[in-house]
């Protein structure tokens, strides 16, 4: 029941059926498009389709709903104004917000992640690049099916196995539209295996490293702003951060990091000298590498291709770091989708260095910190609330 007393719909405890979802958007190709391109998958379902955020609130009390894709600039009701409200109606409803690549969009995207938003997605800025986009299709449904898998998971609920028959809904409310049948599907997003063993840890850290580095995709601006807004100034490596983003939106999350710590934090840029005590965001559609250049540690940006389908990519950020600073990295692997990071962890392990990660229960989607857990390759396994002060034992000192 919500606080007004409106019964909401919630997905049985026993299905295993797709993961359902709301598409939240004033523009009713858009609605449409992206409604096709989800339930292209036949581990989704879009249930219904709305033209604002009050609607989408009203909806809740209609559909079972477990992802919520919500742009940001609609009438009546947008997206930022209706977050609190849908967080409030349901907790526990992954939202990923959609929006075309603008710095104001950008910047709002960041405020709904510290909200309570999931996720966010660029969304290309015509119907017609939304509907040839394949990379936003394939990234859509990898989210969705990321963030819906995460929830059931922490509510004892199976992932989709076939599809099974759907119940028939009421005719949608004017405003709404139910979707078009389903086309063949995606590649699924990688996930540690539901069959994880013990987790091996290695020795923690004994000597100061000389550069942090941490890692992230989904969930990890608000892991970001916790962990750095947690470390504030004091830290005297340099801290280099590779978070899975689209240009723009590095350029923002740079300046809401600085805003959350206080520690001096760029965008990452060809040639600009390393300093301690200062923090460095790995630009969209370029990976950040370290090279030296004397005495001096130079950031390097390429366009060289993506890895682990992602650029920014974690794994040449860290393979770059131990040519340089070999047994001296320290390597923190955040919430995120897939496996990046876990190549390049391997590498740091192998020179000595030393990797922590997130744990499951704290993670938005425990892909990237499985994998290097699972992977014997961390030191630690911890709640996002101990990695700041464990970043400042290690940084310090050895961690005890």
């Amino acid at each position: 029941m919500t606080e007004g007393g409106t019964a909401l719909s919630t997905v049985p405890v026993d299905t295993a059926g797709p993961y359902r979802v709301m598409v939240c958007d004033d523009s009713a190709v858009i609605r449409g498009l992206i409604s096709r391109n989800l339930e292209s998958d036949p581990e989704i379902q879009v249930v219904t389709t709305v033209s604002n955020g009050q609607m989408a609130i009203n909806a809740l009390a209609r559909y079972p709903v477990e992802v919520l894709i919500l742009d940001i600039e609609m009438p009546v009701m947008d997206g930022l104004t209706a977050l609190p409200e849908l967080i409030k109606a349901q907790p526990d409803l992954q939202i990923i917000m959609a929006s075309t690549l603008t710095r104001r969009n950008a910047d709002i995207s960041m405020r709904a992640l510290a909200a309570g938003a999931a996720d966010y997605l660029a969304k290309p800025t015509t119907s017609m690049a939304l509907n040839a986009a394949a990379d936003f299709k394939v990234e859509l449904a990898a989210q969705v099916k990321a963030l819906g898998g995460a929830r059931r998971r922490a509510a004892g609920l199976r992932s989709p196995g076939r599809r099974a028959p759907e119940p028939q809904h009421a005719p949608a409310p004017h405003g709404e539209a139910h979707p078009a049948a389903p086309r063949p599907a995606y590649r699924p997003a990688f996930s540690p295996g539901s069959s994880r063993g013990p987790i091996t840890l290695r020795a923690a850290p004994t000597e100061m490293p000389d550069i942090v580095a941490i890692g992230s995709s989904t969930g990890g601006p608000q892991a970001l702003f916790a962990v750095m807004g947690a470390l504030k100034p004091g830290i005297t490596q340099p801290i280099v951060i590779t978070q899975h983003m689209p240009a723009t939106f590095t350029t923002i999350l740079a300046e809401h990091i600085e805003r959350a710590s206080g520690i001096p934090t760029v965008e990452g840029s060809d040639g600009l000298v390393v300093q301690g005590g200062h923090a460095y965001v790995a630009p969209g559609d370029f990976h950040m590498t370290i090279e030296a250049q004397g005495t001096q540690r130079i950031i390097r940006l390429s366009k060289t291709p993506p890895e682990n389908y992602c650029r920014p990519s974690v794994d040449p950020m860290l393979r770059s770091l131990t040519k340089i600073y070999g047994r001296k990295v320290f390597a923190v692997i955040l919430t995120g989708m897939g496996q990046d990071g876990m190549k390049g962890s391997e590498t740091v392990v192998a020179a000595g260095g030393s990797v922590i990660a997130q744990d499951e229960a704290t993670s938005v989607v425990w892909g990237m910190p499985g994998a290097v857990s699972m992977a014997g390759l961390c030191s630690a396994v911890i709640p996002l609330t101990e990695v700041a002060p464990y970043i400042r034992r290690v940084a310090s000192r050895a961690a005890s």
